[in-house]
């Protein structure tokens, strides 16, 4: 049994060195070397298209991969049978970092970090952001603030005692109803009526066919004017053309978004020049805390023949 591991993150090597596995460093960037086509297992953190549809197309023996993104859209688009290979996520690594990613975008909308960085680098003072406060129509604190988590998961789980904390009332909508974590999660039905008393709208959605342009013109149409958006879902569920329009007519305050329809984000696109958007470059991620515990817990009951943690 042959297991390969990216050299694209630092692992705890030695902790899975106990396993009945051989283990092989790999270059993600570069096709896999010939004597490491016939791996029964890979591992993936940031691997190149080209590199993943070469190991697609050769690696015939492949009965596992561990993706270590939340997400492995890379991995199912890169051609794998999945027949007979087995694809896992790497869910629960990134929900701390991304939750606080979450909350760095929601705080400098709120804030105006952004107008302060902008004045700054052109030495002016901002006088209009400085003075008493609160300012009647705008969002200026999270205390109190009514913010809607769309799409409650493990990331949501995370980032809604940081918000409690600061005096926020967390909501969430999901496809199913209930109370997770001691948060009130109401049905994406609900969304008519839940938008319009929103402060703060947290996407956290993934992306499929059902969630393309989850947020579109109509319901963008329901926020307040003062509402912020925020986006560390994926690109596809925000109707960007639909939210650049929503930004410059003023319909909605502000938006900040982490993930895009297209990455890097086009020269062209609209959203460069919006009003009060903050561009963050898919970076809420990146920063996955516990591979090689799961890793190490996937390959226990692959070697046992059990369902894995976490499959596609």
């Amino acid at each position: 049994m042959k297991l390969l591991y990216p050299t694209s993150i630092e692992l705890d090597i030695q902790s899975l060195t106990g396993f009945a596995v051989e283990l092989h460093p790999y270059n993600v960037k570069i096709p896999i070397p010939e004597e490491h086509i016939d791996a029964d297992i890979i591992v993936t953190w940031i691997n190149s298209k080209e590199n993943l549809e070469d190991a697609a197309r050769r690696m015939k023996n492949l009965k596992w991969i561990q993706a270590l993104a939340a997400g492995p859209n890379d991995v199912l688009e890169a051609g794998f049978d999945r027949s007979r290979t087995t694809i896992t996520m790497g869910l629960g690594i990134h929900d701390r970092t991304v939750a606080e990613h979450t909350l760095a975008l929601l705080l400098s909308g709120v804030r105006k970090l952004y107008e302060m960085r902008d004045a700054q680098r052109r030495a002016e003072w901002p006088a209009h952001l400085g003075g008493p406060y609160p300012r009647r129509g705008e969002l200026t604190s999270l205390r109190g603030a009514r913010v809607l988590v769309w799409g409650f998961g493990g990331i949501a789980r995370e980032l809604a005692p940081l918000l409690a904390a600061l005096g926020a009332r967390v909501r969430g909508v999901a496809r199913t109803p209930g109370v997770r974590h001691g948060v009130e999660v109401l049905g994406d039905d609900r969304l008519p009526e839940l938008l319009p008393e929103t402060d703060a709208l947290v996407m956290i959605l993934p992306g499929s066919s059902s969630t393309r342009h989850a947020l579109d013109a109509e319901r963008l149409g329901l926020l307040p004017r003062h509402a912020w958006v925020v986006n560390v879902g994926r690109g596809v569920c925000v109707d960007e053309g639909a939210l650049a329009d929503a930004l410059e007519r003023g319909q909605i305050a502000g938006a900040a978004l982490d993930v895009f329809e297209t990455e890097p984000l086009p020269a062209s696109s609209r959203l460069w020049k919006a009003p009060n958007l903050l561009v963050s470059p898919h970076a809420a991620g990146g920063r996955p805390e516990g591979c090689t515990d799961l890793i190490a817990e996937n390959l226990r009951l692959f070697l046992a023949s059990r369902p894995l943690k976490y499959a596609v």
